[in-house]
């Protein structure tokens, strides 16, 4: 068994480095025992950290950054920091030339909707047809309906639905089957309950991959967040061109032009966070040149199975170069695909699909995308639907150092598909998942204070309300600025026993001892008089509140309950004769903590 507190790290490189030339350390293991040694390094700029093995327990460290400024080196032994991990070094001269192109713009808040008035989100979705959309919205109860797509010209779309009910719904907007990037979209009806960069999206072919002098698109979705700043910067080998449009209805559009090819970032930040995913990693490439003549043929789209090979070909049309192919599935995981030369200028490429969901199949000619590459498949049935998931518990927004946190994801209903949890925050996390009869139940100890970021993705999408943010209390050491924690599941087709109620009443996935309730209406109230309480079932899953209130005589004269949005209630009840009363208030089936409660009516 390893010991990382026998390690021993020693060398130059641990305390200061210079840009542009190796910068090295030596890691001593000799008297550690077995265990595995991982290295990672974060800062200003990728450092192309490099082992080499001395063959005598001891190894010969390099790094070589491109930018100065403050680094971050991790160094863990058996997957425990060793003595002095993370190490903090500041690294001096002079910079790669990167230029940055960066605009600020004043977001405000989005107007608050209300039952039976119109919400509308607007996209502009590139290389897309009217005819290949479609939009459903789902309400907080589970019923779902279509939603109204007009078309705007120029791969402009504007989604529109008129909801019934207050809450948070669900809005999924697909093409081909296939749910767009940053689809399901939240969107609130009533009064915001939280906000934060965490709630901010962004998606489109602009964060995937580039081309020099033409533009490069993607939608970002604010409304979720609430007001605050929205930052957007190109960092790259040249000065970009950023054009901002402001729809106005939550959601913006952006445009950027590079005039030069090479790696670039693109960073967007809300009130000075980054967003989800973002700095995102974008290669624009030279003109395409001989990579455009490329065609594709017999790639299917879906219908695709884990464990069966999938294959399609490659005719090279008079072009010249190395081919090159990479699968991205629906956890991260990348693997390169097989090519096998069928004739001059016609290749087949093959791989073989672990895992349903969403791939991205990126196809290159020497290192060029070719055009519409990387292509989307669906592997597996296409029942699997993320929009149909759900989370809740007290782990997706509090935890304490040290201690197990928890929370349900419910699948039901929702299809098989990849799960993948991810945690990211100032210390790693030991996670665990196992199923329960609702879907799974995921487990965490975070080990250092601080806010994390808990991302859950099913079949390759995030699901509703995805990702979540949690605030951890207690003592602890942050290992880093930056851990990455995660978990990907297989998981079953998962279905409930339905009747005329099913879509209101989900018993599997409530947990009435979640509840919170608060206010003098729990205790007392005045004869003749409206006498109010709250009652948040945010985290006690999905199902119905039912409240009762009963005397020594008659029952209560009037009991009102209103929805707040976001699962929290109002209610306000009237009683007309003095006496001791017992009110009831359920959550399905189950009492909520302190019910029943005893009234005295003065």
């Amino acid at each position: 068994m390893g010991d990382a507190s026998r390690v021993l790290c020693s060398g130059a490189g641990l305390a200061h480095g210079m840009t542009h030339q190796l910068n090295e350390f030596v890691v001593d293991t000799r008297l550690a025992g077995f265990g595995g040694l991982s290295l990672s390094i974060e800062g200003p700029s990728k450092a192309d950290i490099q082992c080499h093995d001395n063959a005598d327990g001891t190894c010969l460290v390099t790094y070589r950054p491109s930018e100065p400024g403050t680094y971050i080196i991790n160094i863990k032994f058996a997957d425990r920091h060793v003595p002095g991990s993370p190490f903090t070094v500041r690294v001096g001269g002079e910079g790669a030339g990167r230029l940055t192109e960066r605009i600020t713009r004043e977001q405000r808040a989005a107007d608050v909707t209300h039952v039976g008035s119109q919400c509308e989100l607007s996209l502009k979705i590139p290389g897309t047809s009217p005819f290949d959309m479609a939009a459903t919205v789902r309400s907080p109860l589970g019923l779902s309906e279509d939603c109204e797509i007009v078309d705007l010209d120029d791969c402009c779309y504007s989604i529109k639905f008129v909801p019934k009910e207050m809450g948070v719904h669900t809005v999924s907007v697909k093409h081909k089957d296939l749910h767009i990037p940053g689809s399901p979209f939240q969107f609130t009806v009533g009064p915001l309950t939280e906000g934060g960069a965490h709630k901010v999206h962004a998606g489109g072919p602009g964060l995937i991959k580039g081309e020099v002098d033409q533009p490069g698109e993607f939608n970002i979705y604010t409304r979720e967040a609430g007001a605050g700043g929205l930052s957007i910067a190109v960092e790259g080998p040249a000065k970009a061109e950023i054009d901002f449009q402001d729809r106005k209805d939550g959601s913006c559009g952006v445009r950027y032009i590079c005039p030069e090819p090479g790696d670039y970032q693109v960073a967007i930040k809300f009130n000075d966070e980054h967003i989800p995913d973002s700095p995102f990693s974008v290669f624009v490439s030279a003109a395409l040149g001989d990579a455009r003549k490329l065609t594709l043929h017999a790639l299917k789209e879906k219908g695709l199975e884990v464990n069966k090979l999938v294959s399609f070909t490659v005719q090279y049309n008079g072009a010249q170069g190395k081919l090159e192919a990479l699968v991205a599935a629906p956890s991260g995981a990348e693997d390169e695909a097989h090519i096998d030369y069928l004739d001059e200028g016609h290749y087949a490429v093959r791989f073989l699909p672990r895992e349903n969901g969403l791939h991205w199949v990126h196809v290159r000619l020497d290192g060029i995308e070719i055009p519409d590459s990387p292509f989307r498949l669906m592997v597996g049935q296409m029942t699997a639907e993320p929009a149909r998931v759900h989370a809740f518990g007290n782990g997706l927004h509090n935890a304490e150092s040290g201690q197990p946190a928890e929370f349900i994801i419910n699948t039901m209903d929702a299809g098989a598909g990849a799960l993948a949890v991810t945690i990211d925050g100032p210390s790693k996390v030991a996670m665990d998942c196992k199923e329960v009869d609702e879907g799974y139940k995921v487990t965490y100890t975070p080990n250092a204070p601080g806010n994390y970021l808990i991302s859950v993705k099913f079949a390759g999408v995030h699901i509703p309300s995805s990702p979540y943010k949690a605030t951890v209390t207690g003592t602890g050491r942050a290992q880093s600025a930056h851990e990455h924690s995660s978990v990907v599941v297989e998981t079953v087709t998962k279905s409930a026993t339905t009747n005329q109620f099913s879509a209101m009443m989900r018993r599997y996935s409530s947990d009435a001892s979640k509840v919170l309730s608060k206010g003098n209406g729990l205790v007392k109230a005045f004869r003749g008089q409206k006498s109010t309480f709250t009652v948040d079932c945010r985290d006690a899953g999905t199902n119905v509140l039912m409240v009762g209130v009963y005397g020594p005589k008659y029952p209560c004269e009037e009991v009102n309950i209103k929805h707040l949005g976001n699962q929290q209630y109002q209610v306000t009840y009237v009683v007309k004769e003095r006496g001791d009363y017992m009110l009831v208030v359920k959550w399905g089936d189950e009492h909520i903590p302190g019910s029943p409660f005893k009234l005295a009516i003065v």
